[in-house]
């Protein structure tokens, strides 16, 4: 008790600090000092992290006078209506680092403008819910538009003619409606989509300073500063989330960082390193939305695309192993873990040739396989879920 009283007290505090902070480093002066030291990156960092620490409980409010709550139900882990919106504070914070720090192209514009849509998208779901269908198709309109100006992977050899070019559009569609889903889908456990979108940021934009890409590093570190600054109000050591990203954020979050992977070229010498660095670092991702889809399918679960688009379950990566652990902050904590294993694989790449792209790949394929059997047979052995 006297922890916790402790922290109340102390917290107004940390709240005055980066408030003051914020508004210090939004001056031109102190923005012209960091860009001419070549510290740009850490002004990035620090504003978009304030930002979005001092935004979040301004979003709290509204959810709160709003009732734009989640409430408890069978399908979810939480069992107290907790206020959403927490995107909101994400999102903004993330515009304005890049607004403030002048990273400008028409690229990212239209990443951007993709990104609002999707985020109105999200408030409305937040507050009215939307239908599954109807939020796949405003993804598919996101998808399409941020292609036309350009944003497509190049998987597929250009000397392939029209095939080539019909399968990178597919491969982009599926990339970043599969990753903007994924990272949903993972929202579902305090602190665990905020915290994954921080780690993917963060070593996205490693690979990306690597592979002297400093206009997308910045973009990546503006959106890791996001998502740290509302992980305090949404995974707490002690105590139930403040509140919840919500779909305006989760979504949005899954979109940007996978836009940026497509926007990025992660190797001049080698295609199989290019591919290799963002699959690794999504990978825990594009592993769980495999693993549930083949598994829904295979257990008759759904038997047609939309009962894939609306089925709900706790049947995810992190579900499986909480009920493992016997805890969910374990299981958020386990993935996060896992997560920078396989990040730091993609930061190896850098002087990696084809074959040890290939290896590695196949390395992260069989440690989720591996932990996928260990969980099923210690789930078994608990006699089911068990988390906590």
């Amino acid at each position: 008790m006297r922890g916790k009283l402790a922290s109340n007290r102390v917290w107004p505090y940390f709240y005055a600090i980066v408030l003051i902070t914020l508004i210090v480093i939004a001056m031109p002066a102190v923005r012209r000092f960091f860009l001419n030291t070549g510290w740009r990156w850490f002004y990035i960092l620090i504003i978009s992290f304030s930002f979005s620490y001092c935004l979040t409980p301004a979003f709290r409010w509204v959810a709160l006078k709003k009732e734009i709550l989640d409430a408890p139900d069978s399908r979810k882990v939480h069992h107290e209506a907790t206020p959403l919106l927490g995107g909101g504070a994400v999102f903004i914070g993330f515009v304005a680092a890049i607004l403030i720090n002048g990273i400008y192209s028409l690229k990212l514009w239209v990443i951007l403008a993709a990104s609002a849509l999707l985020f109105i998208v999200g408030i409305v779901d937040d507050y009215r819910e939307i239908s599954a269908g109807k939020k796949l198709l405003a993804q598919l309109v996101c998808t399409t538009f941020v292609m036309a100006f350009g944003i497509v992977l190049k998987v597929i050899p250009d000397s392939l003619g029209i095939f080539s070019i019909i399968s990178n559009h597919l491969l982009t569609i599926f990339w970043i409606i599969g990753i903007t889903n994924a990272m949903n889908f993972f929202d579902g456990m305090d602190g665990l989509a905020a915290g994954l979108g921080s780690i993917i940021s963060f070593f996205l934009g490693i690979v990306a300073f690597q592979t002297n890409q400093p206009f997308l590093g910045w973009i990546s570190v503006a959106m890791m500063g996001c998502c740290i600054g509302f992980l305090p109000y949404n995974f707490r050591m002690k105590g139930r989330a403040l509140i919840f990203l919500g779909d305006a954020g989760s979504t949005v979050i899954g979109f940007i960082l996978a836009c940026v992977a497509v926007y990025g070229e992660w190797s001049q010498t080698s295609p199989m390193v290019a591919l290799a660095s963002p699959l690794l670092i999504f990978w825990i991702l594009i592993f769980d939305m495999i693993h549930i889809s083949v598994d829904r399918i295979l257990t008759g679960k759904v038997l047609n695309l939309r009962q894939w688009v609306e089925y709900v379950g706790k049947d995810h990566f992190h579900h499986r192993i909480a009920a493992v652990l016997g805890s969910r902050k374990r299981s958020v904590l386990f993935v996060y873990l896992l997560t920078c294993c396989l990040g730091f694989s993609a930061v190896l790449l850098r002087n990696a040739d084809p074959l040890d792209a290939l290896l590695l790949l196949i390395q992260a394929s069989l440690i989720v396989m591996l932990i996928t059997l260990l969980e099923r047979y210690g789930r078994s052995l608990n006699g089911g879920d068990s988390s906590k």
